[in-house]
């Protein structure tokens, strides 16, 4: 499978990750998703300590007993919850980011993080805090790399000019095209996307009829969803792929993407998502027609 660089890191990404969020609490059932994906050549595997608060990372740790030095493995923090907490709170702060990625470690039985992410953010974070608290980690060794997972433009570009992030972890698909404005900039501080979403909640997948609410998705109503979709089908069959290959396809089509990050809860998805590497690139001249059927769209909030 082909690998693309992370950013300015050493980490070399096969362009079909693995989100791990999608997994259960079934473990064997885990392992066998992951283990499968590992034997298809998919080798960057992304997950978070809020996921089933903790849950998730210690499922994704046992997974890949035995297998760690295959892949890159990334996980995120920020996110602070335990006694006296109800629910999860947001905490930045170099003290809380350097101990949750310590617990993070115990769970997912490992020494060391390829990739450790802000699991979100706000401009009026401490902003020199956290990157210090990042920065230090690079230094002890515990994190070989750091990025944030944001979509707000004005996180972004803080991080962008004042770090040294070498990803974002961004919601992209040919339904939410949201990330595209800020792909110059990042291109400029040499810094990736990873994708997340590519598939749009499986509205970009052969089953999308039964994912339909009426209440449509983002700025699509539903009509225009149904509509748009129906475009997207013409133009895969057209190319000799399905709905879900051009869709992986669309998104891996911009230099600035490194790596997307689909889910899968079941065998046969992660199949599915790896079929998308068999097929052939778009054209520029496909890639601009797509553009021309889905919305160009950008974030109304966060700007500043």
């Amino acid at each position: 499978m082909k690998k693309n660089r992370i950013g300015s890191s050493d980490l070399h990404a096969t362009e079909i990750g693995f989100g791990c969020m999608s997994l259960s609490n079934n473990q064997l059932e885990n392992e066998k998703i992951i283990h499968e994906a590992i034997d298809r050549g998919v080798n960057y595997f992304d997950t978070a300590d809020l996921y089933e608060f903790g849950a998730n990372e210690e499922s994704v740790g046992k997974a890949l007993k035995g297998k760690r030095q295959d892949v890159i493995l990334a996980s995120k923090g920020g996110n602070e919850w335990g006694t006296g907490i109800d629910g999860w709170r947001w905490n930045p702060s170099k003290e809380h980011l350097k101990n949750a990625v310590k617990d993070s470690l115990k769970r997912l039985q490992t020494d060391y993080l390829d990739l450790y992410q802000l699991h979100g953010g706000t401009i009026d974070d401490p902003i020199d805090e956290t990157i210090e608290a990042f920065e230090d980690l690079v230094k002890e060794g515990t994190i070989r790399y750091y990025g944030i997972s944001s979509i707000r433009p004005n996180v972004i570009k803080e991080y962008a000019t004042r770090s040294n992030i070498v990803s974002v972890m961004m919601q992209y698909s040919l339904l939410d095209r949201r990330p595209e404005e800020l792909f110059s900039l990042l291109n400029d501080h040499t810094i990736s996307v990873i994708a997340r979403g590519p598939v749009a909640k499986g509205l970009l997948a052969h089953d999308y009829e039964r994912k339909l609410s009426d209440e449509g998705y983002l700025n699509y109503n539903r009509d225009e969803l149904t509509q748009t979709i129906k475009k997207l089908e013409k133009v895969a069959k057209e190319e000799h792929m399905n709905l879900n290959e051009l869709a992986l396809r669309y998104v891996l089509g911009s230099q600035t993407v490194a790596c997307t990050v689909p889910g899968a809860s079941e065998v046969a998805q992660v199949e599915g998502n790896i079929l998308a590497t068999q097929v052939n690139n778009l054209s520029p001249d496909t890639i601009e027609f797509l553009q021309t059927i889905t919305k160009e769209s950008q974030y109304d909030k966060h700007r500043e």
